[in-house]
């Protein structure tokens, strides 16, 4: 039997990821703003209608922009260190305004940042919706769980917990044909290196873990190496 058709991509061309509607477009999971530049190759790409595409783009940049202010201690310019980052800051203005004033600082001096938390969940939202059509089947419903937080701020048994995943004695086989199920018994897909369940999309910029579990969905994610996302699915 050829692998390659146990691939049901013509599932990702026609409807949008998204929204069930039809596509028009071609989205990449992640969105390249979140990536720097050269890209990897074989970025996850799946079907979007215009309207899904252009309603993410400006959060997905919000989002990007900001971690790398976070990440970086300052909304300067100059002092950022993804070149991406610094052209969008440059032209959109408005944009760094939001950003600057979500920084503060706390009593003992140290920089605080207070995040549009809508905007960012919507990504992580977003994100893990791509990432589960990309590797079991298209589904619509929203998530019973988001929850975003930086690495940093987990304590170490929330930490272990998020980076080791679905316990085995709750993960359950999938679709036969799926790319998710070929990962399930260990075949190596694209070009991407796997760190244990982790799938590096690029080094120190995104990583991402799909997994189906009993009852549901359980989506992971990590941006810049400094912002957790955690997106399931329990019924």
């Amino acid at each position: 039997m050829d692998p390659r058709k146990l691939f049901m991509d013509d599932r990702l061309t026609v409807i949008c990821a998204y929204c069930g509607e039809a596509p028009d477009t071609r989205d990449h999971v992640p969105s390249k703003v979140l990536l720097d530049e050269p890209f990897p190759p074989g970025l996850p790409v799946v079907g979007a209608c215009s309207k899904c595409n252009h309603d993410f783009s400006l959060d997905e940049q919000y989002l990007a922009c900001f971690v790398e202010c976070v990440t970086c201690g300052t909304c300067e310019i100059e002092d950022l260190r993804r070149p991406k980052i610094k052209r969008i800051l440059s032209k959109n203005p408005s944009l760094r305004a939001r950003i600057v004033a979500s920084q503060s600082r706390d009593e003992e001096g140290y920089s605080t940042w207070k995040p549009e938390m809508d905007r960012v969940l919507n990504v992580l939202i977003k994100l893990a919706h791509g990432h589960i059509a990309y590797e079991f089947v298209p589904m619509f419903d929203e998530p019973d769980h988001v929850i975003a937080a930086p690495l940093t701020c987990m304590p170490d048994d929330e930490r272990k917990e998020f980076e080791n995943g679905v316990p085995r004695g709750r993960m359950v086989f999938s679709e036969i044909g799926t790319r998710g199920f070929l990962r399930e018994v260990g075949s190596k897909l694209g070009h991407f290196e796997q760190e244990g369940d982790w799938i590096v999309v690029q080094s120190d910029r995104y990583r991402y873990t799909a997994k189906q579990c009993e009852g549901g969905f359980l989506v992971r994610m990590v941006l810049s190496e400094y912002l957790a996302g955690i997106v399931a699915w329990e019924s």
